[in-house]
């Protein structure tokens, strides 16, 4: 019967390391930017105020993470309104039809220490694509106010506006077809 317990012990002990742990994102410390360059001579960067992601992995290092991320197209923001109002018509976001954007993770492969290259699909304006970023995990701490584990995460890459047929009335002269983005994320392990 001791023998019988111990096994037992064993396996649940196995069974809570290798469980999947969700993590959500922090509205509070994440940012979710976008770069593009304007008449060929300087970058206008924007940003949406309300998005949020989830994390699923079972390894510490989260080399076997899966990431989705959804954001609400109409919380575009560049700081001028006017610029704002028109990213959300038609001919771009075009909110009305397509209210969110959103990543799907579909693989995860470490590239150095802490570093992965991050392939998935983004859909955006109503077009799904194939897309990669680069992926810095930046550690797992124990956060001195709540008490509860936090890691940190940031994601960098580019994408075509032509890949998504989103402003298609501006050519690269006015607005580049390369648009960086970067993604800032404090992520919350679920209770």
């Amino acid at each position: 019967m001791k023998k019988i317990i111990i096994l037992l012990a064993v396996a649940l002990l196995n069974t809570a390391a290798f469980a999947q742990t969700t993590w959500n994102s922090d509205k509070m410390h994440s940012k979710l930017q976008f770069t593009i360059t304007h008449l060929m001579v300087s970058d206008v960067d924007g940003e949406f105020k309300d998005f949020s992601a989830t994390i699923v992995a079972s390894k510490p290092d989260f080399s076997d993470a899966t990431f989705q991320l959804t954001a609400n197209t109409a919380s575009v923001n560049t700081g001028v309104d006017a610029r704002d109002n028109h990213l959300k018509s038609d001919a771009f976001f075009n909110v009305a039809k397509f209210p969110t954007l959103s990543f799907t993770s579909t693989g995860i492969t470490k590239t150095t220490a802490n570093h992965y290259k991050l392939s998935g699909n983004l859909t955006l304006n109503g077009v799904t694509k194939p897309v990669s970023f680069d992926l810095w995990y930046r550690g797992t701490i124990t956060n001195p106010m709540s008490k509860a584990d936090d890691a940190g995460f940031k994601a960098t890459g580019v994408i075509k506006r032509s890949d998504f047929n989103f402003g298609t009335s501006f050519g690269a002269s006015t607005l580049s077809d390369e648009v960086t983005i970067t993604a800032n994320g404090e992520f919350g392990k679920a209770k």
